[in-house]
């Protein structure tokens, strides 16, 4: 696999390195109250209504207008064509699930809840309590599936062991000190200032025929247009459109909708945090500055500066990438800004000028979902840009990197509530960046009361004074930040690089340190029991860590260890000095005990030798044995012990459940039951021992990463857990076999590649902070939380994504814009601490429709797909169906309610949401939500691990997959890489009306990708890209395409390996034909078809329409 784009430097100065002055800023590492072990606590639930959710299953949908008739498609498989076999479909992606129990009962509604708002549908039980031996209690009674968004839960009880840490100050057996220190509550800041008065910018303007209220902020920008989209198709649907298929037929039961209750926080003893208490520090303490109301501007500067750009990634990326990237890839500018600096003083007249825009903007057009078919545009979605002055947005965070729900922020929670819409923010805060500021100096200048740093989004009142974006507070400039290391010029701060890049990287000094940076630690678990034997993953593993050893991050320092485990554990004695490694049996695996604990972990340079002789011993060791059983607990915590003085990353390697001594599992799961049952059992863990030992080994800064390997059912609900709160990753290949499955021998060997080869920050802390107003209330990711707002990652890697959800505390009437910053304050492989700083700025709105017209109809989606996960765990999975069906209803609701001047008949959406009802059923169907469709229950954990783990860019190929044509790809459009040509087929809708016979499609679901040859290819494709003479000679299970010698076979190969390039992980490319085993899965991936079990998209379009009419 090519590398490109992931082998820029992750903080290693790609940029240049600045250093000057003195130190002058003590600060130190906080590690903060909140020390019980528990995740953030839920969102309340609004205990409205419950909408039913829509029918699944042949005879259940009502068909008002739409009458059956026989579909007809140029695509003629068979008899059936609109129901196929459902089997399991792709793997997917590692993003964990998280989520604390729902902290305390909603008030309860005075008005009785009105009847399902849905005709005949399904009665739906109430649904089953949660397993007993799970971390979370049972549910008391039921709750509505619906989420009220954005409202922070109100403080919990007494922390418990697992249980939520509380939101306000708690007491802390630690010494507050200050590097990412927790910012002073408002009311604590003595010295806040309010930010300027708002500036009315109505304009009032008729409606005209047909037209919503003008946007005040929602224009389009001169110079951008708005995304292409497919030709729109005039004609209606009408009752003999063929497009969809038959829908159901037959009588419906009638049943009242779910209602669920949160449930109380478990009870427990509270643990104490292991991490050793930091020096005290200023701990960000408030003093008294000028209270500072007034914005000025420096009266020296000359007028008529710009600012630069920020950080642009590769021209080797994914349109949408491109696309979201727009604004960032200007050439390198100086660092300037504007006079005083981009503050709330400047945004005025700028906002003001914008809301004179006459015309409705495109992210408002009314589109009828029932009318317009063709609404997936030919290229992939980009980002929306928020609507900020162009010199603002110039310079805002890079979307990849840090988005937000709502480009547009609400001034009141009221009216975040009347939206109906999810505000939060998706965070993929190490990304590898082409580009990186990184600033060597000996102060960092950060707000003294909410410590903040200094970012382009700060206000200087003069040369010797910046106003905070979050806080408002008034802050003095350093002598040092007078000098700016770019220009070499003096008196020039507004300059400097901190301030004109959204993203930029300290090297932080030590005051930022609680210890001496750690080295970095690789230690490696292997089962070796029978069954691993067998599947051949031990040759594999031992040969690219053998090829890879070189590469892998650090320094000299740089230390590795090896234990293997089957009923016994076995350790390696590396020590330098002998002639070959010397295995150590420990038996007693009840009362683990490392033999010889300081020759287990040695220096990767002075015993290299040794290491290689150990894994090309390795695979032929266990050769023989006949092992069954495997005893992972006890190896964890052997291998817990080993790693705790220094912190360091375990990689675990597991291909069987777990039989023997503590952390031993029995299988849950009934395979008669994957697709019949209304609701799925099992899917929190089954013991806690996996958790506690995660919070141990967090707490030690230790990270588990773990790679599961099996044909059998391995619990992986309650392995999982051994990686979310570690901060680990989860790698899940099923049937894993180095014979029988060569796409998936293909897909290990080069994710070995990655996950040794990548980069990595251990002992990481990450703080997400936002304007005074706001505040955060669920993350989703693989972390620990801390304290109420510090995730704490023994390991952050550059494929990890986070979400968070937000809530509106206080009205931001006086606000014109608002910001974020997520700062990540790690230690790099080469020993240096560093801080990745990335601010978001964005525009405070005050009317409904500039906040539809700002939606980020992806970030959304992916934001209730980590929401969706949650509720699947802590209440049932049908209660997370419904609350996304109800998002979809409540949100097109509100707009037709309160932003539609003129009533239309049809289900109506702006433009900016045409494709929120199409991802809603995507993810309905997505393999961690399907029900109907036989689904082994560790592909189901493992799709809801990737949905809380993947970077967004990520998940939503794994939500919504691409298709493209490939039998007739040209040069027309494609781009030039490195000399490569890679053509830009469209994008296609996911129907079997798209496919022909007489083509070859590729389907790209993340981490599978799917060639479907049609029956009738034309030969010239099967020749000239497959190498075979006909379509009866293509192999059953080809699984990489052959180099030929021809301009189609390199257009193809090409195509296939610049989409590869795109993430970091590596797809397996599966060539499938009808008679397939696979053709199941590449079928079940068409969203908009009607399957046995699940509605075509016309038809969820027609029950979204009748609970909006009610």
């Amino acid at each position: 696999m090519s590398t490109a784009g992931f082998n820029s430097q992750n903080g290693t100065g790609t940029g240049q390195t600045y250093a000057n002055g003195p130190s002058q800023n003590p600060v130190a590492l906080q590690q903060l109250p909140g020390v019980s072990y528990g995740m953030t606590h839920q969102p309340s639930y609004n205990p409205m209504p419950a909408k039913a959710p829509p029918p699944t299953g042949p005879g259940l949908y009502p068909s008002a207008p739409y009458q059956p008739v026989p579909p007809v498609s140029s695509y003629q498989p068979g008899p059936q064509i609109t129901s196929y076999p459902s089997s399991p479909g792709q793997p997917l992606l590692p993003r964990p699930p998280l989520s604390g129990p729902p902290s305390h009962t909603p008030p309860q509604s005075a008005s009785p809840s009105p009847g399902p708002r849905m005709p005949p549908a399904q009665a739906t039980p109430p649904p089953p309590a949660v397993s007993s031996s799970s971390y979370y209690p049972s549910p008391q009674q039921p709750m509505a599936p619906a989420w009220q968004y954005n409202t922070a839960p109100p403080p919990m009880g007494p922390p418990t062991s697992i249980s939520t840490p509380p939101r306000g100050p708690v007491a802390n057996h630690v010494n507050p000190a200050a590097s990412l220190a927790e910012p002073l509550p408002p009311s604590l800041a003595p010295y806040s200032t309010a930010p300027p008065p708002r500036v009315s910018q109505s304009v009032t303007q008729p409606p005209g025929p047909g037209m919503p209220p003008t946007s005040m902020l929602g224009y389009t920008q001169p110079g951008t247009a708005p995304p292409p989209m497919n030709p729109m198709v005039p004609n209606t649907y009408q009752p003999g459109r063929p497009a969809y298929g038959p829908p159901p037929t037959g009588p419906s039961p009638i049943g009242p909708p779910p209602i669920m209750k949160p449930t109380p926080p478990p009870t427990g003893t509270p643990v104490a945090n292991t991490t050793p208490p930091p020096p005290k520090g200023d701990a960000g303490l408030a003093q008294p500055g000028p209270p500072g109301r007034h914005l000025g501007h420096y009266p020296s500067l000359p007028p008529g500066y710009q600012n630069a750009s920020a950080p642009h990634g590769t021209s080797s990326m994914h349109p949408a990438m491109q696309a979201a990237m727009q604004p960032y890839t200007q050439a390198p500018q100086p660092y300037q800004q504007p006079p005083g600096g981009p503050g709330p003083a400047q945004l005025s007249p700028s906002l003001a000028a914008m809301s004179l825009q006459s015309s409705t903007p495109e992210a408002l057009r009314v589109v009828n979902l029932l009318q317009e078919r063709n609404l997936l545009p030919p290229t992939p979605v980009p980002a929306p840009t928020p609507c900020l002055p162009q010199d603002l947005q110039k310079i805002n965070c890079n979307p990849e990197v840090f988005r937000c729900t709502l480009t547009s922020i609400p001034q009141t929670q009221s009216l975040l509530n009347k939206a109906k819409m999810p505000l939060g923010l998706l965070l993929h805060p190490f990304k590898d960046l082409s580009q990186l500021p990184v600033v060597t100096s000996s102060t960092i200048v950060r707000c003294r009361s909410c410590r903040t740093y200094i970012n382009p989004f700060v206000s200087f009142l003069d040369q010797r004074r910046w106003k905070c974006n979050l806080c408002y507070r008034v802050n003095d400039v350093p002598e040092e930040f007078m000098y700016n290391p770019v220009s070499r010029s003096y008196g020039e701060p507004h300059k400097r690089p901190e301030v004109q890049n959204a993203t930029i990287e300290f090297i932080a000094p030590s005051e930022y340190m609680l210890r001496p940076p750690q080295p970095a630690v690789y230690l490696f678990v292997l089962d070796v029991s029978h069954n691993a034997v067998e599947t051949g993953y031990l040759n594999v593993f031992c040969q690219s860590l053998l090829d890879n050893i070189n590469a892998l991050p650090g320094d000299s320092r740089t230390k590795v260890g090896f234990i293997t485990f089957d009923s016994t554990i076995h350790f390696y004695n590396l020590q330098e000095g002998l002639s070959q490694p010397q295995m150590l049996i420990v038996s007693d695996i009840e009362d683990i005990f490392l033999p010889t604990p300081d020759s287990l972990l040695v220096n990767l340079n002075e015993c290299k030798e040794l290491v290689q002789d150990l894994l090309k011993s390795l695979p032929t060791l266990f050769g023989k044995t006949m092992e069954t059983q495997s005893a992972l607990g006890s190896a964890l915590q052997a291998a817990f012990k080993l790693l705790s003085p220094t912190g360091g990353r375990m990689s675990v390697f597991q291909t069987q459940l777990p039989n023997l001594g503590v952390g031993a599992l029995q299988s849950r799961e009934d395979p008669n039951q994957r697709a019949s049952a209304k609701d799925i059992q099992h899917l929190s863990p089954a013991t806690d021992f996996y958790k506690k030992l995660a919070l141990d080994c967090s707490g030690q800064q230790v990270a588990v990463d773990l790679f599961l390997l099996s044909a059998q059912y391995c619990d992986l609900a309650s392995l999982g857990c051994i990686s979310r709160y570690s901060a680990g990753s989860v790698y899940y290949y099923p049937s894993y076999h180095h014979q029988h499955s060569p796409a998936q021998v293909e897909r290990f060997q080069k994710d070995l590649k990655r996950y040794l080869t990548r980069k990595i920050g251990f002992e990481a802390v990450m703080r997400i902070r936002c304007t005074k107003g706001l505040s955060i209330h669920t993350f989703h990711g693989n972390f620990f939380v801390r304290s109420t707002d510090l995730l704490s990652l023994p390991n952050v890697n550059p494929d990890a994504g986070f979400a968070v959800q937000m809530s509106i505390e206080d009205n931001l009437d006086d606000m014109q814009v608002v910001s974020f910053q997520a700062a990540l304050l790690y230690t790099s492989s080469k020993g240096e601490r560093r801080i990745r700083v990335h601010t978001l700025c964005l525009p405070v709105v005050s009317s409904l429709s500039d906040i539809f017209s700002g939606a980020d109809v992806q970030a959304m989606t992916g934001l209730l797909a980590c929401m969706a996960v949650d509720r699947s765990v802590t209440a049932s999975l049908s209660d997370a169906r419904d609350a996304m069906t109800n998002a979809a209803i409540d949100s097109l609701t509100s707009y037709r309610q309160s932003v539609l001047t003129i009533q239309q008949p049809g289900l109506l959406a702006p433009a900016c949401l045409r494709l929120f009802p199409l991802y809603i059923l995507a993810l309905l169907k997505q393999k961690a939500f399907r029900t109907g469709t036989s689904t082994r229950l560790d592909d189901r954990v493992f799709a809801m691990c990737q949905l809380k783990y993947q970077p967004l860019f990520y998940a939503m190929l794994m939500i919504h997959p691409a298709l493209y044509r490939v039998d007739d790809l040209t040069d027309e459009g494609a781009l030039n890489i490195n000399e490569r040509t890679i053509p830009q087929p469209r994008v296609l809708q996911l129907s079997v009306e798209k496919l022909s016979r007489e083509g070859a499609f590729l389907m790209d679901t993340g981490t599978v990708m799917y060639l479907w040859i049609g029956r009738n290819c034309h030969p010239n494709f099967l020749t000239q890209v497959l190498g075979v003479p006909n379509y009866a000679a293509v192999p059953e299970n080809l699984y990489l395409l052959p180099e030929l010698d021809t301009a189609e076979s390199q257009r193809t190969r090409a195509f296939v390996g610049w989409l590869r390039d795109q993430r970091p992980f590596y797809p397996s490319l599966h060539v499938i034909r009808d008679e397939s085993q696979l053709k199941a899965n590449f079928m079940q991936n068409m969203i908009e078809d009607r399957t046995a079990s699940a509605l075509s998209y016309y038809e969820f379009l027609l029950h979204l329409q009748q609970q909006i009419s009610k």
